[in-house]
């Protein structure tokens, strides 16, 4: 059996979780979320714990179960307290600044790069080299975060460019004579 599907889910307190069938839909006070589990895996609710198991004893499905826990605990999680991701710019004249719906970014190139946001995430700028991508779907979070960095990635020799603020980029030594 998986030991990760063997630990029970505790539901956050102000958070209502609804299962039907396959599909599990949670609500919290960041919102609304829904996960539709795999066709070999159950989930049950008692006393406020949620249990995931795999409905046969075949390896994969044992997998698959510890898997759908971990992403249930996830739409738990994002519903109640909610995911964020920190970027930092570091670079002679690299800003960021929100306009409307958008984030503008200036990262070196000849024009700013415009970053649109999609639906239920939010972006803070703090500073003007800070970014904070937060919202309550953990994947869409980090897909985001992802994305921004992808425009300016942290370069080998000078360590300019956009990063995860707890990221270590390590430098290159520069060539020699």
């Amino acid at each position: 059996m998986s030991r990760i599907a063997n630990k029970p889910i505790s539901v956050p307190s102000g958070t209502t979780v609804n299962i039907d069938g396959q599909s599990v839909a949670a609500k919290g006070v960041l919102g609304s979320n829904e996960l539709t589990l795999h066709d070999s895996v159950a989930v049950s609710q008692e006393d406020g714990v949620l249990r995931v198991a795999a409905k046969t004893e075949v390896k994969g499905d044992i997998a698959l179960a510890g898997t759908m826990r971990v992403l249930l605990n996830n739409l738990l999680v994002g519903v109640s307290t909610g995911f964020e991701k920190k970027l930092t710019l570091i670079g002679v004249g690299y800003r960021a600044q929100m306009q409307g719906s958008k984030l503008s970014l200036t990262l070196g190139f000849s024009h700013p790069v415009e970053y649109a946001i999609p639906e239920g995430i939010q972006i803070e700028t703090p500073s003007q080299t800070e970014v904070v991508v937060k919202g309550n779907d953990k994947q869409a979070v980090g897909q985001v975060a992802a994305d921004i960095r992808a425009f300016r990635p942290p370069e080998p020799y000078k360590g300019k460019g956009v990063r995860y603020s707890d990221e270590h980029v390590v430098k290159k030594e520069a060539k020699k004579k």
